[in-house]
């Protein structure tokens, strides 16, 4: 698997260097020169296939010989063995339930298969590694828990003070060993510009070996194409043979280019729906042609609140050669805080079903596709974390108590410990130099 930067000013790398390395010297991307596709075959079995089997044959066709296949179902099993259910809502629409995992979010499926691929290597090489992630919410929970306890990895990771929920901050803070958390005075996008900017520090990576757990690391992007493919498996099962569209709630956009992987590899999809909340530089663009990053907004869907969204280059790259071709493969939409309280107490009185803020702009997004759509189509909007991460708001929205899972309940109960920095690189800096 040979990757190159998408700024074109960096060497090309294998796959074992671009997930150490998790950014290019010139600040740009990794990607794979190829996209190879599935063979027909895959397809016509992939209804008797589990998740962990079809995570095991895409990710053999992926990355091909690199690493063994013994070793790759190793990988895999380690990291992909709890279930993505789809569970019809209403006719021909469907939601894909990516909470199962241990942080009971969508970022479960790259933070596990990261920590077992960088595993993998680590023992091979005997190296230690110090990873920074960024997080609005869930990416931190999955990383921690994806990595806690990991022999020969340090983990930190930065997040915006006052700007995730109670049970996301719980997450974060209460592991220790070796994970830390950061509360940085700021915004997402301030505590993505950290990160960024520590890997292009050249005295901070002459002192450790630095790796990123965001989704600019390529190794997030492989695994999140997994449950689109199982997503379409269940949907054979259930004898569906309609055009399939997914709407996916996005903020840093690798979970869309994720999907648009899985679509380069020859899953047979009809388009899909880039929901955002206010933070809509991505829909603004899909409707223009115009791609204006902006300072991020507060929302109570506080795991999209990117106003310059990391992966955009990925999307276009993936999406096709010209906008034309993009736009015509992905539609846009945005939801404010009202829109998405209003669809999730619609959806609840009419079904009982709790969705979190992130699955209603996904459900909404869905509605707004609807209404221009041509043709006829089955719909699969993502649920990427529990109700229960995101408790004041949900209860209050429906006006009712809702259960809240015994593993989320515990953390509650837990003291959190972390560092305060400020937004500035300086302040980062000093700290990973004082360690």
């Amino acid at each position: 698997m040979l990757l190159y930067s998408t700024k074109h000013q960096s060497p090309d790398v294998n796959l074992e260097e671009a997930i150490f390395r998790g950014l290019p010297a010139d600040n740009g991307l990794y990607m794979p020169y190829s996209i190879p596709k599935m063979s027909p075959e895959f397809f016509k079995n992939i209804e008797n296939m589990t998740i962990s089997e079809i995570a095991y044959e895409v990710s053999k066709v992926l990355i091909g010989d690199e690493i063994s296949d013994d070793d790759l179902k190793m990988i895999v099993d380690r990291a992909i063995n709890f279930e993505a259910p789809l569970v019809e809502i209403e006719k021909d629409t469907y939601v894909l339930e990516l909470f199962h995992g241990t942080s009971m979010a969508f970022k479960d499926f790259g933070a596990r298969f990261m920590a077992s691929i960088m595993s993998y290597y680590l023992q091979k090489s005997q190296k230690e590694i110090h990873i920074l992630v960024a997080t609005s919410g869930d990416t931190g929970g999955a990383v921690a828990q994806g990595f806690y306890k990991t022999t020969g990895i340090k983990v930190t990771i930065l997040y915006p003070s006052g700007k995730v929920s109670d049970i996301q901050e719980k997450q974060l803070t209460t592991l220790g060993e070796n994970v830390t958390a950061l509360e940085v005075e700021g915004t997402f996008d301030d505590c993505q510009r950290l990160v960024k900017s520590a890997f292009l520090d050249e005295e901070l990576r002459s002192k450790f070996n630095l790796a990123s757990a965001n989704s600019i690391n390529i190794s997030r992007l492989i695994p999140q194409s997994f449950y689109y493919f199982n997503a379409y498996a269940q949907l054979r099962r259930l004898g569906v043979d309609k055009p399939i569209v997914f709407s996916v709630p996005s903020g840093n956009f690798g979970n869309l280019s994720a999907g648009l992987i899985a679509m380069q590899m020859g899953l047979p999809l009809k388009s899909f729906i880039a929901a955002t909340n206010v933070n809509n530089v991505v829909p603004k663009y899909l409707a223009s042609g115009q791609y204006e990053p902006v300072r991020s907004l507060e929302t109570i869907s506080n795991a999209m609140d990117v106003g310059n969204p990391s992966n955009f280059p990925r999307m276009c790259l993936l999406g096709g050669e010209t906008f034309e071709e993009i736009s015509s493969v992905i539609f846009g939409d945005s939801s404010n805080d009202d829109e998405t309280r209003e669809t999730m107490k619609k959806i609840f009185d009419k079904t009982n079903y709790v969705m979190c803020p992130h699955t209603a702009v996904a459900y909404r997004g869905l509605e707004a596709y609807r209404e221009q759509e041509v043709g006829d189509s089955v719909g699969v909007f993502l649920s990427t974390a529990h109700y229960a991460k995101f408790l004041d708001v949900v209860e209050e929205t429906l006006d009712t108590k809702v259960p809240i899972p015994t593993r989320l309940s515990d953390l509650l109960e837990k003291e959190k410990v972390s560092i305060k920095i400020s937004d500035t690189f300086e302040d980062f800096k000093e700290y990973l130099l004082s360690l």
